[in-house]
């Protein structure tokens, strides 16, 4: 019964493969051994983009906000990308698997043409929107690198597994291999094993850490409010993050054109597209600057519509009917109503002025909006950095906040905001233990706020503050010294298989040498097995 089962699983691996169903001699030996290896490296290449995916999963409202400013139309694009990238790994891993239960038996590799097609689909595919990434979102690539430090030591416990498990592949071809053959083999399986048995010299996580190091939670600061359960920028969201616990609300401040400062982050061309009724309430008008409008007008319009029509987060079923009707009839406020939201429950605010170009008008007029608020100037976090020492002048008691650490040392500050990608974590750490307040932004999945939580960060601003606020610690904590012995046993333990292993394939190899041949594919089949 075993038989027949690992010999259908031969002719439905080769027929997956190759769509032959019956050996075939009339491949040379390079070029099967070409064929496996493009099959490797298309699985490496589908998985690294895979995890590579995982990393910028932090961002991608970003990712599917820069689409639509593109295309003018909303869609999650970055969960079709994931979507087709765990589908293509998938297939290039299954295939490689196929070709490894071949290669073990000794069959040909015929590859068939219909996987060379998708194979050149998938690195057109992979290729494409690596360059995307690298030109639209440059600042993505260190957030892989923030993802490696989280997750490394794990990566590199399984990467020990994976060569485990290989390793009688590569025994096999080794002692069937000639002289120099050999040598090469055992070379390359040297160098790759000294590789990964001795990666964890060069792996620093914050996390990696006795439990009783562990810094303070950082706090919460809703991104545009709880952008997740209520419209962005709307007074529904920023009274959903107060929920949440949030000590600060994040906005976007631009002034109209009578010049009254209002909510809004999109700016730009048809800045009003994403996030309000704006296509419907004025068709065929297009306005590309927050100064073509009267708040008046934009006041009429809808700020929650889109919100439920586009679900950006896929989180609208969280909402119940009440929060729906709601959420339907926000409007777009303006800054004194946050400011007196804010006041009521004595929570502070931190924004930008999104138009850059009449920055140093606009500081004016928002600082004269803040002053006649009446809000406590303790609660206000500036951000902007033009026109800074006006403002001290104008408003002594605002909490002046950073943009990068070269600002905050030139004026001695105390307040560092700064998004996560563009921070070492060692830093993190250090600014710490100098009392200096660090926040980073936009921090949404739960292992990158354990990592920051680990380094010690102040403080995060998120859209997921619903999500956040329920850990009470972070997904991973580990004491150097304890990483350190199962790294150790890890490795002894693979290393003492693999040794067995190699005995086994020899003495394998030796036994079916000796024994009778038979002509019939299933014995012959049979003959192969331990």
């Amino acid at each position: 019964m075993l038989s027949q089962v690992c010999l259908c699983c031969l002719f439905f691996s080769r027929g997956f493969y190759s769509c032959r169903w019956t050996e075939s001699s009339s491949q040379r030996r390079k070029c099967r051994w070409l064929s496996l290896l493009v099959v490797t490296l298309m699985s490496l290449l589908s998985l690294c983009w895979l995890y590579i995916c995982f990393a910028i999963s932090n961002d991608q409202q970003n990712v599917n906000e820069v689409i639509f400013r593109t295309l003018k139309m909303w869609l999650n694009y970055f969960l079709v990308v994931v979507i087709i990238s765990a589908v293509l790994a998938s297939y290039c891993i299954l295939l490689l698997l196929f070709a490894l239960i071949q290669v073990a038996l000794e069959e040909q590799l015929h590859l068939h043409w219909l996987h060379k097609i998708i194979f050149c689909f998938c690195v057109i595919f992979i290729t494409a929107l690596a360059s995307g990434v690298s030109i639209k979102g440059r600042e993505e690539w260190p957030t892989v690198l923030t993802l490696l430090q989280a997750t490394a030591p794990f990566l590199q416990f399984g990467a020990v597994g994976a060569l485990t498990l290989l390793s009688p592949f590569v025994f096999h071809r080794f002692h069937l291999a000639k002289t120099r053959s050999k040598m090469v083999i055992a070379g390359m399986f040297l160098v790759v094993s000294a590789a990964i048995f001795l990666c964890p010299l060069l792996i620093h996580s914050p996390c990696l850490i006795e439990v009783q190091e562990l810094p303070e939670k950082p706090k919460l600061i809703g991104h545009r409010g709880a952008p997740m359960l209520a419209p962005e920028n709307t007074i529904m969201s920023f009274n959903r993050s107060l929920k949440c616990g949030v000590i600060a609300f994040e906005t976007d401040v631009q002034l109209s054109r009578n010049r009254t400062p209002f909510l809004m982050h999109d700016h730009g061309p048809d800045f009003l597209l994403r996030t309000t009724n704006v296509k419907d309430k004025f068709n065929g008008s297009s306005f590309n600057k927050s100064t073509d409008l009267t708040f008046e007008q934009l006041r009429t319009l809808n700020a929650g519509e889109q919100f439920l029509k586009n679900d950006p987060y896929s989180t609208v079923s969280l909402l119940s009917e009440e929060e729906k009707e709601t959420a339907g009839k926000q409007t777009i406020p303006t800054l004194l109503d946050l400011l007196k939201f804010a006041k009521k429950h004595n929570t502070s605010v931190i924004f930008d002025l999104k138009n850059k170009e009449t920055e140093e008008i606009d500081t004016n007029d928002t600082v004269k909006t803040i002053l006649e608020s009446g809000i406590p100037q303790s609660l206000i976090l500036w951000l902007p950095s033009k026109e800074r020492e006006v403002v001290k002048k104008q408003a002594p008691d605002f909490i002046q906040v950073y943009e990068n650490e070269t600002d905050l040392e030139k004026n001695n500050g105390s307040h560092l905001n700064v998004k996560y990608s563009e921070i070492k974590m060692k830093n993190i750490s250090d600014l710490r233990k100098r009392n200096i307040t660090v926040n980073l932004y936009v921090v949404n999945e739960r292992w990158l706020f354990s990592m920051l939580w680990c380094a010690g960060a102040s403080s995060v601003t998120t859209n997921a503050c619903h999500l956040l606020k329920e850990m009470e610690r972070p997904d991973w904590v580990m004491p150097r010294s304890t990483y350190l012995i199962t790294w150790i046993l890890v490795d002894i333990s693979s290393a003492l298989v693999m040794m067995a292993l190699f005995h086994w394939t020899k003495h394998s190899l030796c036994h079916n040498a000796d024994g009778p041949s038979n002509d019939n594919e299933l014995e012959v089949f049979l003959t192969r097995l331990p």
